[in-house]
């Protein structure tokens, strides 16, 4: 055996260790996370991570490896989290149920199984409305629900919903949609004469759609309903604008691929919840709040974004039912409750406002920014 050979050996060995230390650690770290959630205590410690990096750090004879330990001790403290933050969700049991608008192939499905676990049990509903009427009668724990996109902007029936059933937003996913037109397996672009879609969809692909001014677009309650309902239709003069992956699923043909606009076409989906969660991680805020109508009042809640230092990401405005000209506000930005600074611009908000709601604190998807 050549030294290298002796070495790897070693190495192997070392990595048989590393592997039974790490599935320790994991499991360790559920418990902790267990007696968290039963005595109701806060998951991320932020002073306790630093003393377990220093204390790390301390143990290290070989000084030269400083840097690189600090970074193997804070990704196994993230992952560490994870698995926590799996646990407080009661993510990878199949008795955790997820609803979801619209049907196996749908990106609402696709966001679900990809911030959840695909072992979940995924239950479809028909509305927007519906996935919050079964979060609010017990049928399910969480619901998924897209709330904005980046080519086509807010999807303002939504925020209505949060605001009605004063649910809690406990996480999000962004997912790149890439739309398509597909057809009867054999059909071609000539034969077309009706499209299916949802409105998103026909937005999202308004360039190519004008093109073809001849086709009759027929709204429909979702991308993956669409595709459904042009395969059990038979006819090849339907087509349906929708994905790839409903395609497959519902044996249809891409007649053309990738239709959207936008090259960079994203839509947020946000995780919703009865109750709030003690999150981990914490990097992003959602609150909802009221004013008086009447000069200044928004500026008054915004300056306390400006005096902290805090980073707003987005605001939007809707209207209050049966109160003519006053809005509900809802404001995204970036932060975490442990925060001394966020905390102060949430009290500024509070003290401007006629109404205030705390939506949710959780992390933010990378590629929602």
């Amino acid at each position: 055996m050549s030294r290298v050979d002796q070495l790897r050996f070693i190495i192997d060995d070392i990595d048989k260790n590393i592997v039974r230390l790490f599935e320790k650690r994991m499991e360790t770290a559920e418990k902790i996370a267990q007696y968290k959630l039963e005595n109701n205590l806060g998951i991320l410690n932020t002073s306790r991570e630093e003393e377990v990096i220093e204390s790390a750090l301390n143990e290290l004879y070989n000084k030269d490896y400083k840097d690189e330990l600090e970074e193997f001790i804070k990704k196994l403290m993230e992952i560490s989290r994870r698995v926590q933050q799996k646990r407080i969700l009661g993510m990878g049991k199949k008795s955790i149920k997820i609803g979801f608008q619209g049907v196996e192939g749908s990106f609402g499905h696709q966001a679900a199984i990809e911030y959840f676990d695909k072992d979940a049990e995924f239950m479809e509903y028909m509305s927007f409305e519906d996935v919050f009427k079964g979060l609010l009668n017990g049928e399910t724990d969480y619901g998924v629900l897209p709330i904005e996109n980046s080519s086509t902007g807010s999807i303002s029936s939504v925020y209505d919903l949060i605001g009605e059933y004063g649910f809690y937003i406990v996480g999000e996913k962004c997912l790149r949609i890439k739309q398509n037109l597909i057809g009867l397996k054999g059909a071609s672009i000539k034969d077309i004469k009706e499209i299916y879609s949802h409105t998103q969809g026909f937005e999202q692909s308004s360039s190519f759609l004008k093109k073809h001014q001849e086709w009759k677009l027929i709204p429909y309650h979702n991308t993956a309903y669409s595709a459904k309902t042009v395969a059990l239709s038979k006819d090849f003069t339907k087509a349906a604008i929708a994905s790839e992956k409903a395609a497959r699923l519902y044996n249809l043909d891409i007649i053309e691929k990738d239709i959207n606009d936008n090259e960079h076409n994203y839509t947020r989906f946000v995780i919703i919840s009865r109750k709030a969660l003690e999150y981990i991680d914490t990097s992003k805020i959602s609150v909802m709040f009221s004013i008086k109508h009447r000069a200044g009042e928004l500026y008054k809640v915004l300056e306390g974004f400006h005096l902290n230092n805090v980073n707003m990401l987005k605001i939007e405005s809707r209207p209050i039912k049966n109160r003519p000209w006053e809005y509900m506000f809802y404001i995204d930005f970036e932060g975490s409750l442990n925060d001394i600074d966020i905390v102060k611009s949430i009290e500024k908000i509070k003290n401007s406002s006629t109404y205030f709601k705390l939506l949710g604190n959780y992390t933010a998807d990378k590629n929602a920014s």
